[in-house]
């Protein structure tokens, strides 16, 4: 049968996820923070009461307020609103499948243990919301919650080790938890659930006898004492039969009951005389609820009258009060509260006490209104990693708030670094999601891979209330690059002035309106002038970044290895004897295993291959003979696989300025040469430079006097290149001697 849905709701929406997202391992529960709220919106609306969240289900009364929530996308919103006119709370909380009950002026926030109980849980008084939550942990006890008795303290079930049950009051001042036994219940008493707490009193439903004979029954159990002090039992008295609350009074105990056909009524006993009254409600298809205040049964249905009948006269009265929905809750003080509309004074919220004739009063206590949300990141729109090289290099990030009327500070702070990217987000013209599109670049050049913080901090453009922050992380990948020093997958060109000083342009990692443009200019450092050529060869012993290969006048190689940082560790000696070439390059892959490897042409015109061997101290292998009569050239530069063939590939200048394409075998040798074009003499410096426009193709930049040009790999091995303008080296094509 179907029974109380608002408790029915409830309990769905109590077991939601209330975290708005997720940060890595699960945040813990949050004090309550301020609910803000518009003027009452119905017409008869009495400015002077509190508001009732429009559109909010009722979860809860106590002496000085009450509790509304509300679910929307599986987050669930707990609110308090005290009668006095005081501002409304929300209480968060956030432990991944974690929850929220609201007991008299007491929430009670627990882990995800439902439906067996919370074992951790956190106490909140609502009617001092400054004071600190109070954490209990009852799993270290060996139980879980039943009820809550105070703002310390919780009725809580333990479980023995022979598999039985007891009660016990369960208090935590300061740092000390401390637990009492309830006596009084049966041995066997079993599947326990609680009131909410009256005067001294909680009542509390179990069930007892044998394994698949067991009954129902209900318990009074006086606190303080620690005792039970009057049992009821019945038939069908809540064990397997009723799922409708608990709700006893000073003079009353009731409890939901139905027949064989259906009908539907309410048990109610009189504590002092023990006489049992059955009100009879109607058939089960209603989803019927009932409280009792004093001697007074008050209950009601969707779209029916609230009404109140003396258990002890049988008179009966229409309270006035209607509803869609089946909203009541029992107070702390012994009243109840119905959430419906009334002719006289319209939608809001009623309390039903005993007046001082003895009959039931109704009084308006809160006006239904639109409710205007507190300052929240609701979600956050941010990838775990941003793949920059499959989004065009852009990630979009994006945060949605509770509200339009603020803005967003957000900060993105390469965790390796500390290098900070920082943006404003106004409200957007329409909804709620404040976001942006990411170009990768901080400070003017292409991010640096690995860990970011993103922050998000928003503030209400009134400047009113507290801002509220976020943060995620997120790890920035792109492909690598053997011609990348700085870790940020874009290719940095090295060139050395005149006076020996060296330099690093950090180029973007795809073109800019159509050009290759240099993001930054950087000074490396003096006295590279000691050197007759300066190389990069890519990565030597496996790391991140290129490194570079530098031959002394007396032929001594040394190695400079990279840091990723654009700087590079001290020179460590590799190699003597390299006087006997005129020209050296690598970088490029020409034995098909993934190792950059070096070339080298000798005075006699012989071209000689160094195959990597990925270990930094000793990078390569002894030398191997590819052929002879490469004197006729007089640049030879190792370009990537340019030609979609086997492995890398060479080009090769001829002292009439025709440059020709040697395709690469995979082996450390070469395909037949094939001629590319000339005019090539206008150049003093051909550069493989790697991939320029992420287009997954290594290209070639082609330094001179009369201006510099990049060089766009085709994928063809008759037409390998197509010219594409560039704003590096402008007017400076005399300015280098050495461009790597």
């Amino acid at each position: 049968m179907q029974l109380r849905s608002t408790r029915t709701r409830l309990a769905a929406a109590v077991t939601a996820v209330l975290a708005v997202t997720a940060l890595g391992a699960g945040a813990l529960a949050t004090a309550p923070a301020a609910f803000a709220a518009t003027s009452a919106s119905s017409g008869q609306a009495d400015a002077t009461l509190p508001l009732y969240p429009e559109g909010y289900y009722l979860a809860g009364a106590g002496a000085s307020g009450f509790f509304t929530y509300d679910r929307v996308d599986g987050i669930t919103d707990l609110v308090w609103t005290p009668y006095d006119g005081g501002a409304s709370k929300r209480l968060r909380h956030a432990r991944n499948g974690g929850y929220a009950l609201a007991g008299h002026d007491v929430a009670v926030v627990g882990d995800d243990s439902w439906p067996v109980a919370m074992q951790s849980i956190t106490l909140w008084n609502m009617a001092d919301p400054a004071a600190p939550g109070v954490d209990i942990d009852l799993g270290a006890l060996g139980g879980g919650y039943l009820a809550t008795l105070s703002p310390t303290s919780v009725l809580a079930k333990i479980w023995k080790a022979d598999g039985t049950a007891e009660l016990r009051v369960v208090t935590k001042n300061g740092a000390t938890t401390t637990s009492r036994k309830i006596t009084g219940l049966p041995a066997d008493a079993t599947e326990f659930s609680g009131s909410t707490v009256l005067g001294n009193s909680v009542l509390v439903r179990y069930a007892a006898g044998p394994p698949g004979a067991r009954t129902g029954h209900r318990a009074l159990v006086d606190v303080a004492a620690g005792t039970v002090t009057e049992t009821y039992s019945s038939a069908k008295s809540g064990y397997n039969e009723d799922s409708g609350h608990l709700t006893f009074s000073a003079s009353q105990v009731a409890w939901l009951d139905q027949r064989d056909n259906f009908e539907t009524y309410v048990t109610s006993v009189d504590r002092k005389t023990r006489e049992v009254t059955e009100t009879f409600l109607g058939d089960s298809i209603h989803d019927w609820y009932y409280e009792l205040v004093g001697d007074w049964l008050v209950y009601g249905a969707p779209w029916l009258p609230a009404r109140a009948v003396s258990l002890t006269s049988g008179e009966t009265r229409d309270l006035g009060v209607t509803a869609p929905e089946s909203e009541s809750a029992p107070s702390a003080d012994g009243s109840a509260v119905l959430r419906g509309s009334r002719d006289a004074d319209g939608d809001g919220l009623f309390r039903v006490a005993v007046g001082a004739d003895g009959a039931p009063t109704v009084t308006k206590v809160a006006e239904t209104g639109k409710p205007v949300p507190p300052l929240q990141i609701q979600r956050v729109h941010v990838p775990d990693t941003a793949k920059l090289d499959t989004t065009g290099g852009k990630v979009t990030l994006g945060w949605t708030l509770s509200r339009s009327d603020a803005y967003l500070d957000v900060t993105l702070t390469h965790t390796a670094t500390g290098k900070e990217f920082t943006k404003r987000l106004t409200a957007p013209a329409s909804g709620t999601l404040f976001s942006f599109d990411w170009d990768g670049v901080i400070a003017g050049v292409d991010a640096p891979n690995g860990a970011y913080g993103v922050e998000a901090e928003a503030t209400l453009i009134d400047g009113t209330g507290e801002p509220v922050y976020q943060g995620w992380l997120m790890n920035v990948v792109r492909a690598a690059n053997p011609h990348d020093y700085t870790d940020n997958g874009s290719t940095d060109v090295l060139a050395r002035d005149a006076s020996g000083v060296l330099w690093r342009d950090d180029l973007r990692d795809r073109p800019v309106n159509g050009q290759v443009a240099s993001a930054q200019r950087t000074r490396i450092g003096a006295g590279w002038g000691v050197y007759k050529q300066v190389e990069a060869v890519g990565n030597v012993g496996g790391a991140a970044s290129g490194d570079l290969i530098a031959v002394d006048g007396s032929g001594v190689q040394w190695l400079y290895l990279a840091k990723g940082d654009g700087t590079f560790a001290a020179r460590q000696q590799v190699g003597t004897g390299w006087q006997i070439y005129n020209k050296i390059s690598g970088g490029s892959d020409l034995g098909g295993d993934g190792r950059s490897d070096l070339v080298a042409t000798d005075g006699a015109g012989v071209l000689w291959f160094y195959k990597g061997t990925g270990n930094y101290a000793k990078p390569y292998a002894p030398r191997l003979r590819v052929g002879s009569g490469w004197q006729i050239y007089n640049s030879i530069t190792a370009v990537g696989n340019i030609a979609g063939t086997a492995a890398g590939d060479l080009v090769a200048r001829d002292t009439s300025g025709v440059l020709w394409l040697y395709q690469g075998n995979g082996t450390g040798g070469f395909a037949a040469r094939v001629r590319i074009g000339g005019g090539w003499g206008a150049f003093s410096q051909l550069v493989g430079a790697g991939d320029l426009d992420n287009d997954g193709r290594p290209d070639m930049i082609a330094y001179g006097a009369g201006g510099t040009s990049v060089y766009r790999s085709t994928g063809s091995v008759t037409a390998p290149f197509s010219r594409q303008t560039t704003l590096l080296y402008a007017g400076e094509g005399t300015k280098f001697n050495n461009v790597v």
